[in-house]
């Protein structure tokens, strides 16, 4: 975001590279707008005055006439979808609408492999990956890398629905509601079959497909469904790609996501973002935090094996676990043949058969082999400056 103050104390501050400036601010939700007549429109939004343009065709009304006018030319339009009937004022408004229906998606992240419909939706999407983040709020300092996200929160400001527990507002009652559901720890939303209970319905929803099989998210690439989306990027982006175009500062080892950058940084900075409610101890990564909570606190809920009754705190470790009773090693080294339960043991064992040293202690520069020697030694050099 660049601000600047021009001669007469107008802040004329701009959302983004390449946006007009936009010195007209709404009172109410500080919105931004690059003309009077756009805040004026839009104010009366705020003072509910009536929708007094109507639609003769189809009685959409609006605030403003000129907003009618473009409306208007909707009707007019000689470029009609054969699909649904909607009308558009030019050629390629269309061709982008037909995507809607086709399925079309040709523009393709070039990281993540995700495809979008328009181009734009590219751009801001590649944001997620490199970390840019344009949109700044001028009252929290929070940024965003997309523009809608960066306007919703704007409203956050102005909303008359405040959480009395952590102050956090909202634009809707309900969402409101939904909330304070982490501070009172209510769920409402009760499986049928297994009896557990969720916050949202949403999340009841996902859950449901657990017990159906229900799998609607298949891969294009091998035969893997999943329940979610968000699970069929992740795998999408760690079994078919190789691209890592995220590096570490201090060590140079490459990472696929900006997240798994985020949290191998904590290695070498020592930083511990996650506190427990309960005590003083602190964790570089959520996981850490619930499994600390459920042994030292007895807070959640531990998972038992149904062979041979051990319990384990996550669903990850106990499917592992399981492999190993049925015997099943799908993890293969392509050097000795040698099987494995998890990626994670294939992983170790590969540094036998290789002299790349990739761990690097970001303060005296010896290289390791191991994730875990360079953690202790990084751990040892910052006692010896501190004692020195």
């Amino acid at each position: 975001m660049k601000k600047r103050i021009e001669d007469d104390g107008t802040d004329t501050t701009e959302c983004a590279r390449g946006d007009k400036p936009r010195p007209y601010s709404c009172t109410v939700c500080h919105k931004r707008f690059t003309t009077k007549s756009y805040l004026h429109v839009h104010r009366k939004r705020h003072n509910e005055e009536k929708l007094m343009y109507s639609c003769t065709y189809c009685e959409k009304r609006f605030h403003d006439k000129q907003y009618l006018k473009s409306h208007m030319n909707v009707h007019s339009s000689k470029y009609k979808c054969t699909e649904c009937g909607k009308c558009f004022r030019k050629n390629y408004l269309l061709t982008v609408h037909r995507r809607i229906h086709s399925g079309e998606k040709p523009f393709e992240c070039t990281v993540c492999s995700k495809r979008f419909t328009t181009s734009h939706q590219l751009v801001v999407h590649s944001r997620i990956h490199t970390g840019e983040k344009p949109y700044k709020c001028s009252l929290c300092d929070k940024r965003f890398h997309d523009k809608q996200y960066f306007e919703s929160h704007m409203n956050v400001h102005s909303s008359k629905y405040k959480c009395t527990e952590c102050g956090k507002c909202f634009q809707r009652n309900q969402l409101l509601r939904v909330h304070r559901r982490i501070h009172s720890g209510e769920k409402p939303f009760e499986c049928t079959v297994c009896s557990k209970r969720f916050t949202t319905s949403r999340q009841l929803v996902v859950h449901s497909r657990i017990h159906s099989g229900e799998k609607p998210y298949k891969c294009s690439l091998c035969d893997k469904s999943f329940t979610q989306l968000p699970h069929l990027q992740s795998h999408k982006l760690h079994v078919h790609s190789n691209k890592r175009p995220h590096d570490c500062p201090y060590c140079g080892k490459l990472f696929k996501t900006n997240y798994e950058l985020k949290v191998h940084v904590r290695i070498h900075t020592g930083a511990k973002p996650y506190s427990c409610r309960h005590c003083s101890k602190r964790f570089t990564q959520l996981h850490h935090l619930k499994v600390h909570l459920l042994m030292s606190h007895n807070e959640g809920s531990w998972l038992t094996c149904n062979i041979c009754q051990a319990t384990f705190s996550n669903k990850s470790a106990l499917k592992k676990h399981l492999q190993r009773h049925y015997g099943v090693k799908p993890f293969v080294c392509n050097e000795c043949q040698k099987r494995f339960c998890t990626a994670t043991e294939l992983k170790k064992h590969q540094s036998v058969h290789s002299v790349i040293k990739q761990f690097c202690c970001g303060l005296c520069g010896k290289d390791f082999k191991h994730k875990h020697s360079v953690k202790i030694h990084f751990q040892e050099c910052v006692q010896n400056l501190l004692i020195s």
